[in-house]
């Protein structure tokens, strides 16, 4: 991979898949297959790879695993298909990180690009009216932050190639689809152009919506240090991520909150 994430894990293919390094843990991955994301996509009987993306919840180092279990603090690795899903390149579906029991509050998810070139997407709501949406671009190594209660959706902008990214999340975590899927997908859908790369069309069930597409930026607003793998962020200082487990206690982080 482009970057190295900070323990040893690497991608595979054919089957997607992942591949655990000495001292390292992982499950076997789950594979997300495109027949059940069709509803939220712009074409639902495109075609494209069968095997969307591969997902492995629970990646890192042994010697750290009791240590983020007492976190309740979860590192996960997903793989993203090269190809495209009809006139979109292939992506997920989109969904809203549903409120974890053990801290009573919908949490955010950070993302860091391993290989390929990637898009989180991003929007205020999941109602009529979006609100301020994004579209944030990164490459290896670059940091990408969704917040507690916010729509996204990953896309991967390369169709020659596939995507791996890693990412924090809380350990007890859930998603809602509810209202992505009402308005049959998020607020723009991404279109491949052989001229332009990627251009955004709105979806016309939503009533009200505002994009920015942009690049990564740093995240030192939330003590992050840029070009630094975040799971070697966590092992330099383990409650640096507590912003994700216990979302309550960092609002100052999440008002006004822009990628």
């Amino acid at each position: 991979m482009e970057f190295y994430p900070g323990f040893p894990i690497s991608a595979v293919t054919e089957p997607m898949g992942f591949h655990y390094g000495e001292g390292a843990y992982g499950p076997e991955p789950e594979l997300r297959r495109l027949d059940a994301i069709r509803a939220s996509l712009l074409e639902p009987r495109c075609q494209g790879p069968e095997n969307v993306y591969c997902i492995a919840m629970d990646v890192g180092l042994s010697e750290d695993r009791s240590d983020l279990l007492a976190r309740n603090l979860l590192y996960g690795a997903v793989t993203y298909a090269k190809g495209s899903l009809g006139r979109e390149p292939v992506r997920s579906q989109g969904h809203i990180h549903a409120v974890s029991p053990s801290c009573g509050a919908s949490t955010c998810e950070v993302y860091e690009i391993w290989d390929g070139e990637a898009c989180i997407y991003m929007q205020e709501s999941g109602g009529d009216d979006a609100g301020n949406c994004y579209a944030v671009t990164g490459r290896p190594g670059d940091v990408i932050i969704v917040p507690p209660d916010w729509v996204h959706a990953t896309v991967n902008l390369d169709p020659k190639r596939s995507m791996t990214f890693g990412a924090w999340c809380v350990r007890d975590y859930g998603f809602v689809y509810d209202e992505v899927r009402r308005h049959g997908g998020i607020a723009y859908f991404p279109l491949l152009s052989e001229r332009d790369g990627i251009v955004w069309e709105p979806n016309q069930s939503y009533s009200s919506a505002r994009l920015t597409v942009k690049p990564a930026r740093a995240y030192e607003d939330f003590g992050l240090r840029p070009g630094v793998p975040i799971y070697q962020q966590y092992r330099d200082d383990p409650a640096l991520f507590e912003f994700v487990t216990q979302p309550r206690k960092f609002l100052q982080l999440w008002e006004n909150y822009r990628p």
